[in-house]
């Protein structure tokens, strides 16, 4: 999906990470969310770059781009 994201199963229990490193991509959404800025992201994690935390960011956006709904729905 993306030469910057890494999914193996012996790395972070197979969590997505940026590749070549331990960094999660849950962990630089969940900064992103929380406020932090690219900048400070990068500055936290300086073994990563811009590139990686944009990567992240459209992994985001491609999972959330499910065609089926893995839940059933309930409507009021």
């Amino acid at each position: 999906m993306n030469d910057r994201i890494q999914i193996h199963p012996q790395v972070c229990h197979g969590k997505p990470v940026i590749r070549e490193t331990r960094v999660l991509v849950s962990t630089i959404l969940g900064a992103l969310a929380g406020g932090d800025s690219i900048e400070e992201v990068l500055a936290d994690y300086p073994n990563i770059a811009q590139g990686d935390v944009r990567a992240a960011l459209e992994f985001a956006g491609e999972m959330s781009r499910f065609e089926e709904n893995p839940y059933e729905v309930a409507s009021s």
